[in-house]
């Protein structure tokens, strides 16, 4: 597994490094605990107001609901938002896109993103983040927002290497996972408690 750390020049140069080497990287400790804290304590308030909603898969006509494949709970972020725990989000997101554009020169001009919630023994399958008639997501990233997870746990992140290899992510709040959009396909393995993160992908303009 590629670790790296986003707190410097050089550490932001290494783990775009990874990425151009090997499509994907993990960066323990993206956000700090008490960031975490906030963003996890917002959404959990959000969820019990009743403005998250059963996520679906495809888009446009083909787009629908099945939990058989893809079981979480989602609200879609805003930049727009007030909150100043999602803008402190939004200004680490921006500087990693500038550090992606200025390292990998991939053209990345906005993100856009949603909180994910799981419940215990619910996953989603194997799959890639481009659509078939849209290849506009270019960088995906999952960052997480749980509490003292532990391996006993489960719910892993499981990312499927060209190589046929395996690497398997545990969710513990603060890591951050970014691969490449078009290289890898992957899944989140069911777990054994409810798993909260946010997903996302930084867009490059369309042709």
């Amino acid at each position: 597994m590629i670790e790296s750390s986003l707190s410097t020049r050089d550490s932001i140069a290494t783990a775009f490094d990874a990425i151009a080497t090997r499509g994907y990287v993990v960066v323990p400790r993206f956000v700090d605990a008490s960031t975490v804290t906030g963003l996890r304590s917002g959404a959990l308030r959000s969820d019990a107001d009743g403005h998250f909603s059963a996520a679906a898969i495809g888009h446009g006509s083909e787009r629908l609901q099945r939990a058989d494949i893809r079981g979480d709970r989602i609200r879609w972020l805003d930049s727009n938002s007030p909150d100043e725990v999602e803008q402190s989000l939004y200004a680490r997101l921006e500087a990693l896109r500038l550090a992606a554009n200025r390292e990998l020169q991939l053209g990345l001009f906005e993100f856009e993103g949603h909180y994910a919630i799981y419940p215990a023994g619910r996953g989603y399958a194997r799959h890639l983040d481009r659509f078939r008639d849209d290849d506009t997501r270019t960088l995906s990233i999952v960052l997480y927002l749980n509490d003292d997870w532990r391996s006993e746990d489960e719910g892993a992140l499981r990312l499927y290497l060209p190589s046929g290899e395996q690497v398997d992510v545990i969710p513990q709040g603060g890591t951050l996972v970014a691969f490449l959009a078009d290289r890898f396909a992957h899944e989140v393995l069911p777990a054994k408690r409810d798993r909260l993160s946010i997903a996302g992908w930084f867009r490059r303009r369309r042709a």
